[in-house]
């Protein structure tokens, strides 16, 4: 039996806190070759943002030291390209430079014949250009919602892609339904969860982190970026109600979180190696989905909620339409009040539930979503790959 074909695909950064980009191509990694391409970039940097220039010179320094395996079979490279997504100039140019840059790393990396992955909304201008035998896009959010992207450019991106794509997943049902208005082959593929990993929180000799273990109990735990989706003012409506709560709050923080700060229980412990969040929700009583409910919530698939529920912490969240969805594993609440009431009742939770909790996620593992996907995606019809390229000397 010949081996599967490999992948190249456009990502995230490799070094941002994991994300369904990490976990489905981490999965694929085990059985076939994989490189990974960081960001293209999907908006213009700012130069007077210390941060975007930041940014800039880390992936000078990546592109200098070339693909390099950082696990498994998966290679991570950060492409050089103009950071110009709506200028057809720069597009036209990165497309040139792109196309011989795969070209030199398929070489190196023995990857003769690959599906080409991305993750990203922005890049149909690749899309048939760099040798592919299928091209897929595994769409994880509606990026034209963003409040940090411009949303018709985006929507002109990522329309041009599903058009040019031979199969599309989308992470919850809403999503799906509006992609497959463009691209039939869509697919529902919802978010797994490493359940084995999260179900360390059951055990009683995992040892507490020291900052979240000096906190007083009852503890209110909710992690990820903090982001405009955060509702903040709930969180600091129900703290100021229950002085003796204490709000754990990790991640890091890309927005005004002032009024927090001025609360003596809310603690702002920051971002986190993924691989420690198992430990953090042992110490949570219970955990916090609290996502201020807009149009983009429709199409969110919150890969926290299988993971609290793994780890047998109650959830309390506001009504995310994919949360609700689990509304028998999990407690909806939309105002301070129903908040309060929600975590209350979760206080009384109890061992036996924990377990139960945890043992409902068993078969919702990202092995078992990966091997789904990548089924459909090997039994695509067959195509006859280009000639193997070689690259310039």
């Amino acid at each position: 039996m010949s081996s599967p074909a490999g992948i190249i695909a456009f990502a995230k950064d490799w070094h941002e806190d994991p994300t369904s980009n990490h976990h489905v191509l981490r999965e694929l990694a085990r059985t076939r070759r994989v490189l990974w391409l960081n960001s293209v970039g999907t908006r213009t940097p700012s130069l007077s943002s210390g941060r975007d220039l930041g940014k800039i010179r880390r992936k000078l320094g990546e592109f200098a030291r070339g693909a390099v395996n950082v696990e498994n079979d998966l290679w991570v490279f950060s492409p050089l390209v103009l950071p110009f997504p709506h200028s057809a100039v720069a597009r036209a140019l990165n497309a040139r430079i792109l196309r011989a840059t795969i070209a030199a790393l398929r070489w190196r990396l023995g990857l003769r014949e690959f599906d080409l992955w991305t993750f990203l909304p922005n890049v149909a201008d690749y899309v048939g250009t760099l040798g592919e035998r299928h091209a897929v896009y595994y769409c994880v959010d509606e990026w034209s919602l963003f409040s940090y992207l411009d949303e018709r450019e985006t929507r002109r991106a990522e329309d041009a892609l599903l058009r040019k794509v031979d199969v599309c997943f989308a992470i919850n049902h809403a999503l799906a339904d509006s992609k497959r208005a463009v691209c039939a082959a869509t697919h529902v593929s919802p978010h797994g969860v490493d359940h084995a990993q999260f179900a360390q929180a059951l055990d009683p000799a995992l040892p507490l982190p020291a900052d979240v273990a000096a906190l007083p109990r009852p503890i209110v735990g909710f992690y990820g970026t903090i982001q405009d989706w955060v509702d903040l003012d709930l969180i600091a409506a129900v703290a100021r109600r229950r002085p003796s709560w204490s709000f754990a709050l990790l991640g890091q923080i890309m927005v005004d979180v002032e009024r927090l700060r001025a609360l003596p229980n809310v603690h702002l412990l920051g971002r986190k190696p993924h691989d420690q969040l198992p430990a953090y929700c042992k110490a949570f009583d219970v955990g916090l989905i609290p996502y201020v409910i807009s149009e983009r919530m429709t199409y969110v698939n919150p890969i926290k909620l299988r993971e609290y529920l793994s780890a047998g912490v109650p959830v309390v969240s506001t009504a995310v339409p994919e949360v609700v969805r689990h509304g028998h594993l999990c407690t909806i609440a939309s105002t301070p009040d129903e908040l309060e009431v929600a975590i209350s009742h979760a206080l009384d939770d109890t061992a036996g539930a924990r377990q139960a909790r945890s043992d409902t996620m068993k078969s919702e593992t990202w092995a078992a979503r990966v091997t789904e996907v990548a089924r459909i995606v090997d039994e695509l019809p067959g195509r006859k790959p280009p000639p193997w390229p070689r690259p310039a000397v």
